[in-house]
């Protein structure tokens, strides 16, 4: 029999990957707290689409809301349960699904930031499986049942990376790679907490300044000022992440190395992450739509993960014995705008101009 898998927060990434598995043949089970977007799924089935018209599909999956969620007791219990809700609400979701795994059961983070240790906290590492989106994966829930891919796919470029935390490689994790690459490109990676990190210091250079700024992510990085704001959260985040020991990896495109010499002003450096980075806003490289969860969480009235992403760089900073000045101020503007002190503006960024 097949594996059974629960998405544990079925929003604009966590819906994307349970409907096109379940479009694969795959046995899912979306699991939401938003009681609309169940609803509306059980009706119509899931919408996706993406920037090609044969990527729009309706997928037919079923569907708990959180309070269905013990009836698994009565079924066959969860093989794969994949963790996408916010960084936030990690602990409680992992602790809501693990009474209902089977034995060889695990849980698979698929989500901002680092959350591998509070999974682990719960469930233990030995059923903790990490899984990192890629640059070039961006995804958006814009109404109830409904998501769009804002961002190519190419089947040839990796979009998903799937590794365990000691570094080898397992049955378990070619499994899940070879689940993934029929929705997508996906590669298994030996290097978890290298391609985590270097996540990170994509989603601390983009998705606060959005959040921030009120821009999508082709108005950021075409701003002559917002984009050396970027530009220096990167470098910061890279000082942080080698401190810490980490083996990163290209960021955004980009070798961390450049990207790094670019924040600190050299010329050359500088003068090829912003060609980089320009080319990234043409139509064909990024949909004018798309919009880092962040800045969707702050149009949308909700929570944001400003804590777990910039302010965790600013934690791991203060570990490391570095600073991250750069984030720590990014992270105070967005609290201020997220409680209504603030209205967004690119304004609120002018800082270093």
């Amino acid at each position: 029999m097949g594996k059974r898998i629960a998405i544990v927060g079925a929003g604009a990434v966590g819906g994307y990957l349970g409907g096109h598995l379940a479009r694969t043949g795959q046995d899912v089970t979306l699991i939401d707290p938003w009681p609309e977007h169940i609803e509306t799924i059980r009706r119509q089935g899931i919408h996706l689409s993406g920037m090609t018209d044969e990527e729009t599909c309706v997928v037919k999956v079923p569907t708990m809301h959180l309070t269905e969620v013990q009836s698994i007791s009565k079924q066959k219990p969860i093989d794969i349960a994949i963790v996408s809700v916010k960084s936030y609400d990690t602990e409680w979701a992992t602790t809501m699904i693990r009474p209902y795994l089977s034995a060889e059961g695990y849980v698979v983070s698929a989500q901002n930031s680092i959350n591998e240790e509070k999974i682990a906290s719960v469930v233990g590492w030995g059923r903790t499986i990490g899984c990192a989106v890629a640059n070039n994966f961006g995804v958006d829930l814009y109404d109830p049942g409904r998501i769009r891919r804002t961002m190519p796919r190419d089947f040839n470029y990796p979009s998903l990376f799937v590794g365990e935390v000691h570094g080898r490689v397992t049955p378990r994790v070619e499994e899940l790679r070879d689940m993934f690459s029929a929705l997508d490109g996906a590669e298994v990676t030996t290097n978890l907490w290298g391609v985590r990190w270097s996540k990170l210091c994509v989603n601390g250079m983009r998705n606060g300044v959005s959040a921030a700024t009120g821009m999508g992510g082709n108005e950021r990085d075409s701003h002559e000022v917002i984009r050396r704001v970027v530009i220096n959260l990167g470098g910061e985040a890279i000082r942080v992440g080698r401190a810490l020991g980490y083996d990163l990896e290209y960021i955004t495109g980009i070798e961390p190395m450049q990207l790094l010499a670019a924040s600190e002003g050299d010329p050359p450096a500088l003068a090829a992450v912003e060609a980089h980075m320009r080319k990234q806003t043409t139509g064909a490289a990024r949909s004018n739509l798309q919009r880092p969860s962040m800045a969707q969480d702050m149009q949308k009235g909700r929570r944001t993960e400003i804590s777990e992403i910039n302010g965790f760089i600013v934690q791991k900073a203060k570990e490391a014995g570095c600073e991250a000045p750069t984030h720590e101020r990014i992270a105070d503007i967005v609290r201020k705008v997220e409680s209504g002190e603030l209205a967004p503006r690119p304004e609120l960024l002018f800082f270093n101009s």
